[in-house]
């Protein structure tokens, strides 16, 4: 008799820096949970100053369940967003705790989304510095060669800050600034920071309908139905 094998699961770590943008990071968390994938998620300490301050909401460590919830149910504008789906594939590690086990190159992960990426966030990953669980989870998916996508949310950008880009391009990582377009025809703020949630899903080649792509032809975005 063959041994019975066991699924492991296998999820993305999504990362949340302080950088304002928290609806792509809810956005992107929407994307991957729609798509059926597993989601290990790590806040930063100053994330969760931006979260409060972007939508009103509290994370906290012990009604992070509650708290995560209550932030997809919110849209760009502040206002209530449908999300009807499960948070049984979500699983929370503190930022402070770097004995989690994405700090681990042996713990299984498909790789990593940093939703939005700060300079300070981008500084200390491309350093080296793993400071808090997000730099050191970023930094294990960089020496594990396993997708990494930085959305960095800033401007302008300081000649240091274009300089440790390159540096996080070099290793591996996606550099994907957080910069909506306007082809596919958004009529609402949720539209723009969808399309940037949509490309990060791309660039994970995680599969979403969260934007109308591009077809070829002039005035699409103003075509009916074709959504």
């Amino acid at each position: 008799m063959e041994p019975k094998t066991r699924s492991t699961r296998t999820p993305w770590v999504l990362g949340v820096s302080g950088a304002s943008g928290t609806p792509y990071a809810a956005a992107v968390l929407r994307g991957l949970l729609a798509a059926g994938e597993a989601v290990d998620l790590v806040v930063s300490r100053a994330a969760r100053l931006t979260v409060l301050d972007e939508t009103g909401i509290a994370f906290r460590d012990a009604h992070w369940r509650d708290d995560l919830r209550a932030w997809l149910e919110t849209g760009a504008d502040g206002k209530p967003h449908p999300f009807e789906g499960s948070l049984a594939e979500v699983r929370h590690w503190a930022a402070g705790d770097l004995a989690a086990g994405p700090s681990s190159g042996s713990y299984p992960a498909k790789g990593m989304l940093i939703v939005p990426a700060s300079t300070a966030c981008v500084a200390g990953v491309a350093l080296g510095l793993s400071k808090d669980l997000l730099q050191r989870a970023a930094s294990v998916t960089l020496k594990e060669r396993r997708p990494l996508v930085v959305a960095v949310r800033e401007t302008p950008l300081t000649g240091q800050t274009l300089k440790q880009l390159v540096t996080l391009d070099e290793a591996g990582a996606i550099v994907l600034p957080a910069s909506p377009a306007f082809y596919a025809g958004a009529t609402h703020i949720q539209d723009l920071v969808d399309f940037v949630a949509g490309r990060v899903l791309d660039a994970a080649g995680v599969p979403h309908q969260l934007y109308r792509r591009w077809k070829g032809e002039l005035g699409g975005a103003r075509s009916p139905g074709d959504g």
